[in-house]
């Protein structure tokens, strides 16, 4: 029977190793080990891991760093399953801001501080929190599934705190004077009809590039929007479905949106129209990039400032928003809006009638003021 320096005895299996104990014994004809500063905490240790061993809960530790473990999950579990867009969003993320970090490490070693580590330093280097959303999102699918595989005990993600939103993300929409300030100043351009489609009917700048005369139903008197374009790089602008499983609709046809579809039917003057082309195209009719689209919204804005108005900059997805609170000020439902919006909840479309409805409480209010 093994003693410690101090000349006692030891419990069977264990033995003082420097300034801690070691455990030791056997299980199934494999030896195990175990270590504590303390005689009592390496009893537990030992009794701890023949619990695991006894109900199948021990996982062998395997040398497996963090980048050969994405890789894995990305190509084996995700690739087939999430949207093409998703699986880019995954890369672009994990490439740009994990890999440096911790791609190198064990996924063994990757405890809960290192993970709250990453996201203080994020916070530090200016990252938005919705990005580190996305990162926190990546590493933890990446080791949920380890879990399941039996690669690690347990997730070092869930053991780590997102940092708080600081403030209220602002959601820029124009007024009705800048709208009809911009649209009068954006007839110039080759995009005037986007712009206003877009501004009708709330779709997303990638719905809109993606939308083809197929689309266009006159019969039902709808738009179906079913697809999306993303750019990725070496290969182009590829066709995505649209951003959620709420975000495949049918858009309501009015007469004026109509007009617009119509003319930019005629704007290039193509002498062959195609029912799979996009609508809204270049000149050799080829999807309109994005760096285009904002190209000419930026065109706009400086002939509005050149003619002596102040204008904010703003981007492709501020049509969104604007139509969007044209439609609360008009008293649209907030379920149909969702709908026509594509939201994925009706929590969302609440959430922009929160940043709308206050601009107009003192005008509400004094459609009451006589009732008392």
């Amino acid at each position: 029977m093994a003693v410690d320096k101090r000349g006692r005895k030891l419990p069977r299996g264990i033995r003082q190793r420097y300034e801690g104990f070691e455990g030791r014994f056997m299980y199934q004809g494999k030896r195990y080990l175990v270590h504590g500063t303390t005689v009592t905490e390496t009893q537990k240790a030992m009794t701890d891991l023949k619990y695991k061993l006894e109900h199948g809960l021990f996982v062998a530790k395997e040398r497996i760093i963090l980048d050969e473990w994405y890789r894995t999950w990305l190509e084996e579990y995700k690739k087939n399953r999430v949207k093409l867009g998703t699986y880019i969003s995954y890369e672009k993320y994990y490439q740009s801001i994990i890999k440096n970090r911790m791609g190198s490490r064990e996924i063994t070693e990757i405890r809960g501080e290192h993970v709250q580590k990453l996201y203080n330093d994020l916070v530090k280097e200016g990252y938005a929190l919705s990005s580190i959303k996305i990162v926190s999102a990546v590493l933890n699918g990446c080791f949920q599934q380890a879990v399941r595989n039996g690669l690690i005990e347990r997730n070092p993600v869930r053991l780590a705190e997102l940092p708080r939103q600081t403030e209220n993300k602002t959601r820029q929409a124009m007024t009705k004077e800048q709208q009809a300030l911009f649209m009068e100043y954006a007839k110039e351009s080759y995009l005037y009809h986007f712009f206003e489609v877009m501004l009708r009917t709330g779709m997303r700048k990638g719905e809109m590039q993606g939308l083809k005369y197929s689309d266009i139903d006159k019969k039902q008197n709808v738009i179906h929007v079913r697809r999306t374009l993303k750019y990725i790089e070496h290969r182009g602008y590829v066709e995505d479905t649209p951003k959620t499983r709420t975000s495949t609709r049918d858009i309501p046809l009015t007469a004026a949106i109509l007009e617009h579809i119509e003319a930019q039917r005629k704007y290039w003057g193509f002498k062959v129209v195609k029912l799979d082309q996009y609508l809204f195209c270049n000149e050799n009719g080829e999807p309109i990039s994005r760096e285009r689209v904002q190209a000419e919204i930026d065109r706009t804005i400086k002939r509005i400032r050149a003619a002596g108005y102040d204008f904010p900059r703003i981007t492709a997805h501020v049509f969104r928003h604007t139509f969007a609170t044209r439609a609360i000020e008009a008293g649209m439902q907030p379920q149909v809006l969702k709908t026509i919006l594509g939201h994925s909840s009706l929590a969302m479309t609440m959430d922009l009638y929160s940043h709308v409805l206050p601009d107009t409480k003192a005008e509400e209010m004094e459609k009451i003021a006589n009732v008392f």
